[in-house]
């Protein structure tokens, strides 16, 4: 078997087959995760660059579609206090229906899964009546889908971005 040179030590591909990632880029994503507005200056010093080299590899990471740099709210304090995870059955193409799932502006995570559900759809909602006017009319009559189970969220507990990098 032949060994790995120190770059590829370094570094991550994706199990996507995707870019790879050195130890500093792994560095300044982990940066811009504990504050996205963190400034490239201090980025840069904090991993060893300049201010231009980090803005550079942002950029880079950017236009791979890496990551995205994004402002997350709180859906209630945005008005949107209903959320639930739903579980979906599909009968035929999975992939269609995902597909057609995830164009619902209340859809914001839509995964297909291997298990009891072939997908699993996060939808955040106004309030009951919204909830329900998505699940039955909108996710329901989506042709393919078998039968839905949803999970209504009580409280969040804890919702963190830092797993990109550990």
């Amino acid at each position: 078997m032949a060994s790995r040179s120190a770059d590829q030590k370094d570094s991550r591909e994706s199990w996507s087959g995707g870019p790879q990632l050195d130890a500093v880029s792994l560095a300044i994503i982990e940066q811009l995760q504990e504050d996205g507005r963190r400034p490239y200056a201090a980025i840069g010093k904090a991993v060893g660059l300049s201010e231009a080299a980090v803005r550079q590899r942002v950029q880079k990471l950017l236009d791979q579609g890496v990551m995205q740099i994004v402002a997350v709210t709180d859906p209630l304090t945005v008005g949107f206090r209903r959320q639930a995870m739903v579980g979906v059955n599909v009968e035929g193409d999975v992939e269609s229906v995902a597909e057609a799932l995830a164009a619902m502006s209340e859809c914001e995570y839509v995964v297909m899964t291997a298990g009891s559900f072939d997908l699993m759809v996060e939808v955040v909602c106004e309030d009951d009546d919204h909830l329900l006017e998505v699940i039955n009319r909108r996710i329901r009559a989506v042709p393919g889908v078998r039968s839905t189970e949803s999970f209504v969220y009580l409280r969040l507990k804890k919702q963190t971005y830092m797993w990109g990098t550990r």
